[in-house]
């Protein structure tokens, strides 16, 4: 994993605001080399151990709806790319032609893909994502095509790097999709209230990147699936667009 030219980075990358973060990460090439190292064998020996769970996980999703084992939407990642995801497909076929975030209870969710996501077993099917580099293991979530356009220039510096499969802001709103859960318009409650909320813990994480900071993160994430409760120094986000409350990668999956 490097850092390319600041000169060949895509032109809405050579701004002011992505300049502070891009010299930061300059000088970790040894810690962003050690991150990739560890990316592969990690996601290589899980991939190993996980492949039964893989087998279950498939026939259970075919046998409880139509359609494919893998969702597989575009998202974003470092510098741009746009890649397909691989998620273990927790909706309905084609529930992604309505909107791009998910609320709790929504009736797109199939019963398998309800188990799935309480778990979160849907997303250990991007260790592929991971061995193929597009996706490291810790790192802002991939992000949809339609709100990475919405990015301000700052949020833009989060592309330095590949998407990732967890992060702090997946940490601290974890359960978005109840904070979504009751607004009018999820989209735009997303875009204008999550998104800002969970990019202030993206962009702090880039500044204080280092390679343990990524191991404390995968910890915290594990402790996370098995019910500990973390709160970052942001207040919870107030829905205004309605009541509720908000889940991190709210993209249908």
């Amino acid at each position: 994993m490097k850092i390319i030219p600041w000169e060949q980075l895509p032109a809405e990358m050579q701004t002011e605001e992505v300049r502070k973060y891009y010299d930061i990460l300059k000088t970790k090439k040894n810690e962003l080399i050690l991150k990739r190292a560890f990316d592969v064998v990690a996601s290589a020996c899980a991939l190993v151990v996980l492949s039964p769970v893989y087998l279950v996980l498939a026939i259970a999703i075919k046998a409880d709806s139509p359609g494919p084992v893998f969702y597989r939407q575009e998202r974003v990642t470092q510098y741009g790319k746009r890649f397909r995801i691989h998620k273990f497909r927790s909706m309905v076929q084609n529930a992604d032609k309505g909107s791009q975030v998910t609320v709790n209870n929504d009736s797109r969710i199939t019963r398998v893909g309800k188990i799935i996501r309480d778990c979160r077993l849907d997303e250990i099917a991007q260790l592929i994502d991971v061995v193929q580099g597009n996706v490291t293991l810790v790192g802002v979530r991939p992000e949809a095509t339609k709100y990475v356009e919405q990015y301000t220039p700052e949020m833009m510096a989060t592309l330095l790097l590949p998407a990732g499969v967890t992060s702090l802001a997946s940490i601290y709103y974890k359960d978005e999709a109840k904070l979504l859960d009751g607004a009018e318009d999820p989209d735009k409650v997303y875009v204008e209230e999550i998104l800002p909320a969970k990019m202030y813990y993206n962009l702090k994480s880039i500044e204080q990147f280092s390679f343990w900071t990524d191991i404390k993160t995968i910890f915290m994430t594990a402790f996370a699936i098995l019910g500990k409760e973390y709160k970052g120094e942001l207040e919870e986000i107030k829905i205004t667009d309605s009541s509720a409350h908000c889940s991190e990668d709210n993209n249908n999956d």
